[in-house]
């Protein structure tokens, strides 16, 4: 066994020091190895200097940036850059392939936490004034202008981050108090593979230690580019319930049959499928998902102990993303939890 410990508190105080500088790429940021002899997993780190992501939409903890097993690679950078002043919203293409910009730069699970598509306390907030993004730290709210998380808001207090990893598990705490916004909380994520079979689990706690009460939801983007291959005919979500889209898929594209999405052809060029599944009930047994692509041959059963909100799908030629949120409420001083099991298998001839 082997531990890290790694405190990090950091303030973030000019212009000189918002998070819009260029992030660093795997080599150069700090992450942990982790194994139990089936799945072996690369696991970022957060720093605010040198951490693999830097900006300030998604929650900095439980960063995979590759994860195998059997051969297949299931995580992993879907650009080939990071611009880190774009002229463009979200990501680009050039000559090197997909150009992203920094907020959207996640491989992995990565997760990010909203209050009515907002951060905790920024309608609140006046300019110059301090809100709240879990996982992030303390953030300045510059202007009157409407919250973008594609935007890179100053670093007021990134809070006291600390991590620890066995052979097997990491662990991340992030304890943060903003007294003048009246949020605080002690939030934890704890990556585990389990002992002697091909599964990871992500366990979470977040205790709300400010005055306010802390509601919103949270979703796991899911970054799969398993094997580099492209979304194609192949690739497939299946659902324990009868799925509909709220808005129109491109039927050259994809389509949705019974339980089932499924690509009709492989994304190209500027290809993009996108869109909001529904279908699902109150109970937390539809969420419960696979992601299965027989060109790679593997696949991802994805379950979680809340009842789903929204299922967001976003694709192109790079990256295939569902996005299962959920809702939290949590008074001063309570605490609430959650999970998410992933297993991981082969597919057998097709």
């Amino acid at each position: 066994m082997q531990s890290l410990l790694r405190i990090m508190q950091r303030k973030f105080i000019g212009c000189g020091l918002l998070i819009c500088s260029t992030l660093a790429f795997a080599a150069e940021s700090p992450s942990v190895s982790i194994s139990n002899g089936q799945i072996a997993a690369k696991v970022y780190l957060p720093d605010g200097s040198a951490g693999f992501y830097r900006s300030t939409r998604f929650d900095w903890s439980g960063v995979i940036g590759s994860l195998t097993y059997k051969g297949h690679d299931y995580y992993g950078n879907w650009f080939s850059r990071v611009d880190s002043a774009p002229a463009f919203y979200d990501f680009n293409y050039d000559d090197t392939g997909i150009v992203s910009a920094p907020f959207t730069a996640m491989v992995g699970p990565g997760e990010e936490f909203n209050t009515d598509r907002k951060a905790l306390g920024f309608d609140e907030a006046k300019p110059g004034g301090t809100f709240v993004k879990i996982g992030v730290g303390v953030l300045r709210k510059p202007d009157d202008s409407k919250y973008d998380h594609s935007k890179a808001y100053e670093i007021v207090d990134s809070g006291q981050w600390s991590v620890k990893h066995t052979r097997d598990s990491v662990t991340f705490v992030q304890e943060l108090h903003d007294p003048v916004s009246g949020y605080g909380y002690l939030y934890t994520k704890i990556i585990r593979l389990a002992q002697g079979k091909p599964e990871m689990t992500i366990d979470h706690s977040l205790k709300n230690l400010g005055s306010k009460p802390i509601t919103g939801t949270v979703y796991d983007h899911n970054f799969w580019t398993l094997d580099k291959v492209a979304p194609g005919p192949g690739l497939l979500i299946r659902f324990p319930f009868q799925l509909k889209s709220s808005r129109p898929i491109d039927p050259n594209l994809a389509e949705i049959s019974g339980n089932e999405f499924i690509y009709k052809k492989e994304l190209a060029g500027k290809d993009r499928v996108t869109a909001n599944l529904q279908g699902f009930g109150a109970s937390a047994d539809d969420y419960d998902f696979r992601v299965e692509n027989a060109k790679a041959g593997a696949g991802v059963r994805i379950r979680g102990d809340h009842p789903l909100t929204n299922i967001a799908l976003w694709s192109i030629r790079t990256v295939m993303a569902v996005e299962p949120y959920i809702a939290m409420e949590i008074a001063p001083q309570s605490d609430f939890t959650w999970k998410y099991i992933y297993d991981y298998y082969t597919l057998g001839p097709q």
